[in-house]
């Protein structure tokens, strides 16, 4: 719920596809659910939907991509650049599929979250994204899934979860099926988990995050 007492917390979004987690997050301000304003939107694919929903909002759009830079140093510099001028306190990855630089993770420790289509630690690492997730989890015979939102470090989907949900597998799901059940879930709790750090609730204590209470 949004806190009048509360200055919104400034957002950076990354992301690479369609963008419906951005979508969400961007919905969730508008009906006054989150106390964040996204200062900027940033994606290494330039038809993005992402970049398509930040241009339709008034929001700074960047298309950043490794490819546009002779070195890896100048490409993370461009992107701190951005970061810093748009004052930028929490860094967002939604739908972001490429790895983030470990000068950024370190700019911005504890900083950076990112949303997984499963219950971390299962079911996570490289390669584990999107329908791969979801097939790996109906081959193993699981009987529940969900999504986790987690602080971003240096490897794929190890840092510690912030917010968790169950979502029931079905005996007849398939990968897409599975996938829309967990999309709907993954569109609630992101905002919420992002209110938390808005209200500076959210403390890190070695591989806990810790909850104050409202």
């Amino acid at each position: 719920m949004k806190n009048n007492n509360i200055e919104p917390i400034r957002l950076a979004v990354f992301a690479s596809g369609r963008g419906s987690n951005l979508e969400s997050i961007m919905n969730n301000i508008k009906a006054c659910r989150l106390d964040a304003k996204i200062v900027v939107v940033i994606s290494n694919n330039s038809k993005s939907g992402a970049l398509e929903l930040a241009v339709n909002n008034k929001v700074a759009a960047h298309h950043i991509s490794r490819l546009q830079f002779e070195t890896e140093e100048s490409y993370i510099n461009h992107l701190l650049e951005v970061l810093k001028k748009c004052d930028t306190q929490l860094v967002i990855l939604a739908g972001y599929m490429k790895k983030v630089p470990v000068k950024i993770i370190q700019t911005y420790k504890h900083r950076i979250l990112n949303i997984h289509p499963a219950l971390l630690p299962s079911f996570g690492g490289k390669g584990l994204y999107g329908k791969y997730v979801h097939e790996a989890v109906l081959e193993y015979g699981c009987k529940v899934s969900g999504a986790t939102v987690h602080i971003v470090d240096e490897e794929y989907d190890t840092g510690p979860p912030v917010y968790q949900q169950c979502v029931p597998v079905l005996n007849d799901d398939s990968p897409e099926t599975l996938a829309a059940r967990i999309l709907k879930v993954e569109h609630e709790i992101y905002p919420k988990a992002i209110q938390l750090f808005a209200e500076g609730r959210v403390t890190v204590h070695g591989r806990k995050t810790i909850i104050a209470n409202p």
